[in-house]
């Protein structure tokens, strides 16, 4: 198990051109990070695809990562997050438009067994945390971050003002950061 100091250690390296720090930063982090796309995206096919895609995008933008206190797996999996979601509407797009490619119809979508351990262990700990929010906040961010809606969607469906959708959230991510990490 890699340490926090050892992945901020090596995303600098990474930041710097360093190749040989990489391969350790992929292989402490990249279990975790699949999990986390497999879980949005419930394609094991796409989650690969989108995992070296998300890899890309962090030797890219390693020099964007300051050690601020914020934990580097954390941005890794906001990097990751997001990419899954540009993913996400990019295909509900693709299916608005009648247009499916070929491997989306014949894609196997069954997770491999330590994917689908990774998966539950995570998400029983997640949904656990979700259960400790009001029952309005927690749908919410299981639309906004599960379901890739938009904080303009959110505030429409929950009858708010955009501002207090983003304050949701916000608020309901610190709550369930904190519980996470009471949890581990």
């Amino acid at each position: 198990m890699a340490t926090r100091d050892q992945i901020e250690r090596w995303l600098a390296s990474a930041a710097l051109g360093d190749r040989d720090a990489f391969a350790p930063l992929y292989a402490a982090t990249s279990a975790k990070l699949f999990g986390l796309c497999l879980r949005v995206l419930g394609n094991r096919g796409e989650a690969e695809d989108a995992l070296q895609d998300i890899y890309v995008k962090i030797w890219n933008g390693a020099g964007s990562y300051r050690a601020n206190g914020l934990s580097p797996i954390t941005w890794m999996a906001a990097v990751a997050r997001n990419h899954c979601i540009d993913r996400l509407r990019a295909r509900r797009r693709r299916a608005e438009d009648g247009a499916m490619p070929e491997e989306d119809r014949l894609a196997d979508t069954g997770p491999g067994p330590e994917a689908r351990a990774i998966a539950q262990g995570e998400a029983r700990a997640v949904a656990g945390c979700l259960g400790e929010l009001d029952p309005r906040r927690a749908e919410a961010v299981r639309r906004a971050y599960l379901e890739g809606e938009t904080y303009a969607e959110l505030a429409g469906r929950f009858d708010v003002p955009l501002n207090t959708m983003r304050t949701w959230l916000r608020r309901s991510l610190i709550a369930l950061r904190a519980c996470l990490e009471r949890g581990t």
